[in-house]
């Protein structure tokens, strides 16, 4: 996929107000950590990740989505009047229906002529929804848009731990593909894309490649139990290797569909994990780990959020600057794999 006319606006994000660490978690799985004898200080260590944020209770996806979304808008200076589609990209939503777009759509003020709807493919709807967008934009449907995104980790991570609490027919063994929930943060972002002939911003989308693996669509799986609220099982070291094997099949194919090699990007922005899973990917790639922007220490994986919360972040901070390249690296369960890149 190439885009010729498709700007980047700016960015918006919101982080919740609650700073939930690593440590604070364990502290409260001391009993299971007694009994099955695992080392204080584990999740951290595995991962990589001191600490999480957490909305306040009751704060629905579509609240944090809006809040991003108004600061996108604000200081993208779009005329709101001009947004032809928003889509909501989140795991999170506010209810089966309607569509958690349409609590945005009303909260913001758009149009009545602005198409919504909710888009979700696990961690990489956002990045799939700029795709949508783009290409809604290239064909000239519309103007410009918005996504966004609203991630509510907290009934999961509450879920995990009473559960992990109750059942103590856990083992050492058992407990494992319950570790990675504890790695979800909330968060929420939000991206104004445009039309080059409605406001030439200097920053474009260039190019988007995307891989399916869906053999491996078993390796994480989650939902809601009557009993129990929402619970998922990660087999994280399968997940690991066969998601970085998708991964490079999608980094070969962005390369075919955009010639740069791996020295010509100068900054990336992925759907981080853990330690272990940067790591390996980079490696994998033959990419430079110096080059990767990295905001999962403070934020954990938040889920769809993570990836653009990361590039809007590092923009803030100055890690890209005009002129420069960049690149939008995902993986997913299901298992995909989405790769983008951007003339900054």
């Amino acid at each position: 996929m190439r885009y010729t006319r498709v700007c980047l606006h700016e960015f918006g994000y919101e982080l919740p107000p609650n700073r939930v660490t690593s440590a604070d978690i364990e502290s409260r799985l001391a009993p299971v950590y007694e009994r099955l004898r695992l080392p204080p200080g584990r999740l951290e260590l595995m991962t990589g990740i001191r600490s999480r944020r957490f909305w306040d209770p009751a704060t629905r996806p579509s609240r944090g989505a809006a809040l991003a979304g108004g600061k996108a808008l604000a200081a993208s200076g779009v005329d709101p009047g001009h947004l032809g589609c928003l889509i909501f990209t989140s795991v999170s939503r506010d209810m089966m229906e309607p569509a958690t777009a349409a609590f945005v759509h009303r909260e913001l003020g758009l149009p009545r002529r602005c198409q919504l709807f909710d888009l979700s493919n696990a961690c990489l709807g956002f990045l799939n929804g700029m795709i949508m967008l783009a290409n809604m934009i290239e064909l000239g449907q519309v103007e410009a848009g918005l996504v966004v995104a609203g991630e509510t980790a907290e009934d999961l991570v509450e879920s995990t731990i009473r559960h992990m609490l109750t059942d103590t027919s856990l083992t050492r063994r058992s407990i494992k593909p319950l570790f990675a929930s504890l790695t979800i943060g909330s968060g929420a972002v939000a991206l104004v894309m445009g039309s080059r002939k409605l406001r030439d911003t200097g920053h474009y989308l260039v190019a988007a490649a995307c891989r399916a693996n869906t053999d491996h669509n078993d390796l994480c799986q989650g939902g809601q139990n009557a009993e129990q609220g929402t619970l998922m099982s990660t087999d994280s070291e399968l997940l690991l290797d066969k998601g970085v094997e998708t991964a490079a099949g999608c980094w070969r194919d962005f390369r075919q569909e955009l010639p740069w090699q791996a020295g010509d990007t100068d900054r990336f922005f992925c759907h981080q994990v853990g330690r272990a899973h940067a790591r390996r990917l980079f490696s994998t790639l033959g990419l430079d780990p110096e080059r990767n922007f990295e905001t999962l220490p403070e934020l954990g994986n938040v889920g769809s959020v993570s990836a653009p919360v990361t590039m809007a972040l590092g923009i803030e901070q100055g890690a890209l600057l005009p002129g420069q390249r960049a690149a939008l690296l995902g993986i997913g369960s299901g298992i995909n794999s989405l790769m983008m890149g951007v003339q900054w």
